[in-house]
């Protein structure tokens, strides 16, 4: 049993929870809890070390198991340790590090999402639990993005980092990977009112972060610009409400296409 905060191990989870660098340079990330560790095993993730306390309960132990018959590395630890590693105030008694898997994209795109400029980790993972939601094919980071595989984000992603393709590229390979597809640019108060544009045809949707907005680089790739009518005044919605209802109006637009004889 691991019962110090020195141990090699215990120090190489916490810098891959606290520092984007490392887990750029090991390609590796830390998931917390049994759902998300679940997920990850059930999507064939490989996991490097998987620690565990004695209370875990039995469906945590299963999972550590499943693990552990794929050859992770399994450490019991300490309920103090496992405290001093996570980067929840109340763990729920399962880390596992696991490989950084870069899923390929689909061959041929019809519905991309792109958050560009997204500073707050919540709203992005909300924004990545509702593109798998709504049937968005991958989703492109841009370089100004947060970091996809930061713990606050995968918590909010509540699993659809394993469900999805996610890539973060720079603005040249970016455009590269949308080339051909109508390109939309969520804008307050600009361009078409949503319900009116057309979401049905191949496309990649664009929302900016709520303080700054798109990038430059965004505009540059000559979007369309669509808005969502707020009838009540308000000058803004929180971003990622923004790209949930843009999202699920692509969504609802091609299913009532189908519907069409």
């Amino acid at each position: 049993m691991i019962t110090s905060s020195q141990n090699p191990r215990i120090k190489w989870l916490h810098a891959l929870q606290d520092q984007v660098r490392q887990r750029r340079e090991e390609r590796a990330f830390v998931v917390e809890g049994v759902r998300l560790a679940e997920e990850a095993l059930a999507g064939g993730w490989n996991a490097r070390l998987v620690i565990y306390t004695e209370d875990l309960n039995e469906r945590g132990k299963a999972v550590v198991e499943g693990f552990a018959a794929r050859g992770a590395a399994i450490e019991l630890v300490s309920d103090a340790i496992l405290r001093s590693a996570s980067d929840t105030e109340t763990p729920q008694g399962l880390l596992v590090a696991l490989d950084w898997r870069v899923a390929p994209l689909p061959a041929r795109l019809n519905f991309v999402f792109i958050p560009d400029k997204l500073r707050d980790p919540g709203n992005l993972g909300t924004m990545l639990r509702t593109a798998a939601a709504a049937g968005v094919q991958a989703v492109l980071l841009p370089p100004e993005t947060t970091d996809a595989f930061a713990p606050k984000v995968l918590r909010a992603g509540m699993g659809a980092h394993f469900r999805l393709p996610i890539q973060a590229l720079d603005w040249d390979d970016l455009a590269r990977s949308i080339q051909g597809l109508n390109i939309y640019l969520a804008s307050a108060g600009d361009g078409l009112s949503y319900t009116q544009a057309d979401f049905k045809s191949p496309l990649a949707l664009i929302v900016g972060g709520e303080s700054e907005g798109a990038s430059l680089h965004a505009e540059r790739l000559s979007p369309a610009r669509v808005h969502i009518p707020m009838p009540g005044g308000s000058e803004s919605l929180n971003a990622a409400v923004a790209a949930g209802v843009l999202m699920f109006e692509v969504l609802r637009q091609r299913l009532l296409m189908k519907e069409i004889p």
